[in-house]
């Protein structure tokens, strides 16, 4: 599984999260709305260490990953990270 971060995402986390070079951004399965790839659940995101890192990428000085527990959720999807700037904000894709 790989995470891909467009360059204005990365931009976007930044500003909204107050990132710094060396932060983490976390994804994880979050139980409750819905996605493309788990019913009865959701994309979450967190500004955390990490303990056990499934995948990552690291972008502009920010490491942004998936515990290893959390990888079920993405089904042997990619997960791309977009921006939409009509809505101001992150959009997410799923594929393989």
């Amino acid at each position: 599984m790989n995470i891909f971060v467009s360059d204005d995402a990365a931009e976007w986390y930044k500003q909204e999260m107050l990132l710094k070079d060396g932060d983490f951004v976390r994804f994880f399965a979050r139980y409750g709305g819905c996605s493309t790839v788990q019913q009865g659940f959701s994309l979450g995101i967190s500004n955390e260490k990490p303990l056990d890192i499934g995948a990552k990428t690291n972008k502009d000085g920010i490491t942004y990953y998936i515990e290893e527990k959390d990888l079920w959720y993405f089904d042997d999807h990619d997960l791309r990270i977009e921006y939409d700037s009509e809505a101001e904000e992150p959009e997410y894709h799923y594929s393989n």
